[in-house]
């Protein structure tokens, strides 16, 4: 089913759990949950949530955490959720199955937009160039990747989990898009391997030893990644690669923390 971006919208869910509470990023900046944590008076979550807003592809929003304890911490954030302008549920035990319950809430024939609340560098100019690109492809689920090249240019040092294909290396975006009724049977699969998302050998060998050689070798390219993938789920799958650096900057870690504080510093300095 191939859709016109310009008649046809997403619904966002925005996935906003603690994998767990003895998370260093929570330790660190004492909030009770990564989603909360403040950068400039306002917390990261109500960041990620301002860009869908302000987003053109975006019809509605839904969220799935924070705790509803910390929902009430931030009066913008509530009040949205209280006049009816986002949806809200409680997380699940894990970022798939909070992904999963959300879907169920909605209408099957619903195109789903997903990402994280910890994406706090996103913009609607990303979101409108993802899901606008994942509706023209006539396709079941999209994934939004963005080129290590521009990212390791734009963040000299960083570090992030990089997948090295034949035709180019790429770093994940926290963007998913689940197009048609079909696709949300990838959420099941991603069920399986969220554990081991930060190990792509892994992932890979999902496709079998041939495809890990292949892999190992630098022979096995992203487009074949992707069939084999799709035929492995009966799905069509396609990645939307993102000219966009700050795509990929999730935070991860104490030290992606203060990346993108930097990033925000520098950003309302040039605005200045």
């Amino acid at each position: 089913m191939q859709l016109d971006p310009e008649a046809h919208s997403v619904t966002a869910i925005v996935l906003a759990g603690d994998r767990t509470k003895a998370d260093s990023l929570i330790n660190h900046t004492k909030v009770g949950s990564k989603a909360m944590i403040d950068l400039d008076g306002t917390p990261m979550v109500r960041r990620v949530l301002n860009s869908l807003r302000a987003s053109k592809v975006v019809r509605g929003i839904r969220l799935a955490g924070p705790e509803a304890t910390e929902v009430a911490t931030d009066a913008q954030l509530q009040g949205w959720i209280d006049a009816g302008e986002i949806g809200w549920s409680e997380p699940g035990v894990s970022p798939s199955t909070s992904a999963y319950n959300a879907m169920q809430e909605l209408d099957a024939d619903d195109a789903v937009l997903l990402t994280t609340a910890d994406h706090p560098l996103l913009t609607p100019e990303i979101v409108d160039a993802f899901g606008r690109q994942s509706m023209v492809d006539d396709v079941d689920v999209t994934v939004g990747l963005a080129p290590y090249a521009l990212i390791a240019e734009t963040y000299p040092g960083i570090r992030k989990t990089v997948l090295h294909f034949s035709d180019g290396d790429f770093c994940g975006c926290n963007l998913f898009a689940f197009i048609t009724p079909e696709g949300r049977r990838a959420a099941k699969f991603w069920r399986r391997i969220e554990q081991e998302r930060k190990k792509p050998l892994v992932v890979i060998g999902l496709l079998g030893w041939w495809a890990v050689i292949r892999y190992r070798l630098g022979l096995l390219s992203l487009e074949e990644a992707l069939a084999k993938l799709s035929k492995r789920l009966g799905l069509r799958i396609r990645a939307v690669i993102l000219p966009y650096a700050n795509a990929a900057i999730d935070v991860d870690s104490i030290a992606d923390l203060m990346l993108v504080k930097g990033a925000l510093e520098k950003a309302a300095a040039e605005d200045a």
